[in-house]
């Protein structure tokens, strides 16, 4: 008996949230990623489910890659935390799809604006007595933070002219959009402390020591954090101020003082969110790690992107290697370590990291590596 091919069908199933009747269409390498193609509309058949038959033969080319959306690529799917989905896998020799979509984008956003967080200019002009100078420094406040007398924990993070400023000239991480997209799924609810970086004087405040002819000022920088910012911040915010629920934070050599941070004040960080540390800057930093001796509960969220340089990422498993080898009880240090081999030296690349490490240091107490 000759096998009909025409009468084989490859089915595509969505399962998505419920209550959004834009129509869902598949989109890829197949149709010349029409993102609206009636051949490739799916039914709805259910509460949030969509499916898709359609003859293999129909279908020209064995393998390749595809979308969602919901009629255009300013509607297309999401991941969770509202970044760009990766491409989905198609080949012929699959007869059934599975897909979950999370989230879709709308005219472009994926946040709902109302979960906006409330942007707060504590001072554009700080003063720091440790190096007599100033810096503008910003706070972002849970949505609903005027309504309610809750208490929150604290992130302070370097860089903030990159954080959620549209307009920073080396990209910005969004961040105000993801805390949004993490409000609206119940999570992000933590006070976020945004201090912006010193311009020439950058270098020399996040570094820990001399590097070539430029004069450290990452202690004084670091002291001015926790003995004149926090305080402050503490006075002025229903924070909490225990260690377990104060962080630090940053990118790049934000994300090295940041480290250095933790290491001298572990009794008043417990939480650390580094991305991409420029542990090349000095290899001290791997010392202060040996020497490190206090048993603090600490949680410690490491990225590294494979296409930053050659030695990021094998330096940034020599630090975790580094505390780790002192012993210490794991229930007390516990690393997640992420790793994405396409990644960039990038703020968009930080910026769709962000929500994976607020959610494990902040808000998933019992997830770690």
């Amino acid at each position: 008996m000759e096998h009909n091919i025409s009468a084989e069908l490859c089915i595509f199933y969505c399962y998505t949230q419920a209550g959004d009747d834009r129509p869902v269409y598949l989109t890829g390498c197949f149709n010349q990623w029409k993102t609206f193609d009636p051949k490739f509309k799916l039914e709805n058949i259910g509460l949030g489910i969509y499916k898709l038959s359609i003859p293999i033969n129909e279908i020209p080319i064995q393998q390749g890659e595809y979308l969602y959306t919901r009629g255009g690529w300013s509607d297309v799917e999401r991941d969770k935390y509202g970044n760009k989905a990766p491409n989905r896998k198609w080949n012929s020799a699959a007869r059934e799809y599975h897909d979950e979509v999370p989230r879709w984008a709308r005219e472009g956003m994926a946040f709902g604006a109302n979960f906006l967080p409330l942007r707060k200019i504590l001072n554009q002009e700080y003063f720091i007595p440790q190096m007599n100078r100033t810096r503008r420094i910003q706070v972002l406040l849970p949505y609903n933070y005027d309504k309610t007398h809750v208490s929150y924990p604290v992130l302070y993070l370097q860089d903030g002219q990159n954080l959620f400023d549209k307009y920073a000239p080396f990209g910005t991480w969004a961040l105000d959009e993801k805390l949004a997209i993490m409000a609206e799924k119940g999570f992000g609810e933590v006070i976020i402390v945004a201090i912006d970086h010193g311009g020439v004087n950058r270098i020399a405040e996040y570094s820990p020591y001399t590097v070539g002819s430029t004069t450290a000022e990452g202690r004084k920088y670091v002291k001015f954090i926790t003995e004149t910012l926090k305080p402050d911040i503490d006075s002025q915010f229903r924070t909490l101020k225990d260690r377990t629920q104060t962080g630090i934070g940053g990118s790049s050599m934000g994300g090295l003082i940041s480290i250095y941070a933790g290491l001298m004040y572990p009794e008043t960080y417990g939480k650390l969110m580094i991305f991409s540390p420029s542990l090349w800057v000095n290899k001290n930093i791997y010392f202060e790690a040996i020497r490190y001796s206090k048993t603090y509960d600490t949680k410690i969220y490491l990225y590294a992107g494979g296409k930053e340089s050659q030695n990021m990422i094998p330096n940034v498993k020599r630090f975790k290697n580094a505390l780790e080898g002192q012993g210490f009880d794991k229930n007390k240090i516990k690393f997640n370590v992420s790793l994405d081999p396409k990644g960039l030296h990038s703020e968009s690349y930080w910026g769709a990291e962000f929500p994976k490490a607020a959610e494990w240091l902040f808000f998933d107490e019992h997830n770690s590596n």
